[in-house]
């Protein structure tokens, strides 16, 4: 194993054995302890027996092409319901304003949430909580939505598999980008989010996590190590540009999506991506752009890395 992928598993361990004092500010609702926690995941999740059917719920990055680059590399059907900067409670609450709702879900796979999670059609579920998740939490009530949302699932299909989308914040975040994705995990993804949700309902299964955060945050050092590979030197090279060319801090480009679609991939269907496809195409059906030949082999070398070494993700561990 590589010191870095040793590095994956001490910090997959650190996050959910230590750190939770985050919940205290919140006036203590009921969460697991780490332990608790960490024993949620001690039995690795099945993997699937075919393909999937997969709802996403969140916001734009979520967004249309990571989706539909998702459902090439697994050939599997999808809908979703997406917003711009969404929180779950917007999604859940009728009379919460959905800002992008008509732009973001003009398109053939958008799907009402609960009635598509009421009809039982889905055996996947992958919903993330808008950013800043901080915000999320104190602000929108983000523990009590997701349990909320969890719970609709498994009403309409009791064997359905849950995940939480880990996502990332603004590269000009003041606390420093890198060290965001470190130290989220274990402050809200898992510290709140997952150990408020899940101690509502002891007896369900556990809300797996797609570590999509760490995944490209182990995918930058190894490129900022180094001169680059394939002509991508920084993490800015994964990120969309603005229309005066500056880079878009918190979007990513067709170079982001794939990563992220890798990430989904592995974590999902428990199978390693190395091998898979390079050249997709965007949800409007356009090619997109493809990372180089040595790229997409490191790009998809770290997802497994990363994804095969956290318990959370319910992939069996080494």
């Amino acid at each position: 194993m590589t010191t870095s992928g040793t590095k994956l598993i001490i910090a997959g361990l650190a996050a959910l054995a230590c750190g939770f004092a985050a919940w205290s500010y919140l006036g203590g609702p009921r969460a697991l302890t780490s332990e608790e926690l960490a024993a949620r995941y001690e039995a690795p999740l099945p993997p699937p027996n075919g393909s999937l059917t997969v709802f996403h719920l969140g916001h734009s990055l979520v967004g249309r092409d990571m989706p539909a680059m998702l459902a090439q590399l697994a050939q599997h059907d999808y809908a979703s319901q997406l917003g711009w900067g969404t929180p779950l409670k917007a999604h859940w609450e009728p009379d919460e304003p959905i800002q992008g709702f008509d732009v973001e879900n003009a398109h053939d796979h958008f799907r009402d949430a609960k009635e598509a999670l009421a009809s039982g059609d889905y055996t996947a579920f992958v919903l993330t909580e808008m950013v800043e998740v901080e915000a999320a939490i104190e602000y929108f009530d983000a523990p009590v939505y997701l349990e909320k949302w969890v719970s609709a699932a498994r009403d309409g299909n009791p064997d359905i598999r849950v995940f939480l989308y880990e996502t990332w914040h603004d590269l000009t975040d003041p606390q420093g980008w890198l060290t965001r994705l470190d130290t989220d995990p274990e402050r809200y993804w898992e510290g709140i989010l997952l150990a408020q949700a899940m101690a509502a309902n002891p007896d369900d299964g556990p809300i797996h996590v797609i570590p999509a955060g760490r995944v490209m945050a182990e995918l930058v050092r190894r490129i900022e190590a180094g001169s680059g590979v394939d002509g991508i030197t920084s993490r800015e090279d994964f990120f969309a540009r603005l229309d005066d060319g500056s880079i878009d801090p918190i979007h990513i480009n067709d170079l982001g999506a794939y990563l992220v679609a890798l990430t989904h991939y592995a974590v999902l269907y428990q199978r390693s991506p190395v091998g898979l496809p390079a050249q997709l195409d965007r949800a409007d059906g356009t090619p997109a752009i493809a990372p180089g030949p040595d790229l997409a082999d490191l790009m998809q070398q770290t997802v497994w890395d990363v994804v095969s070494a956290l318990p959370i993700t319910g992939i069996p561990q080494n």
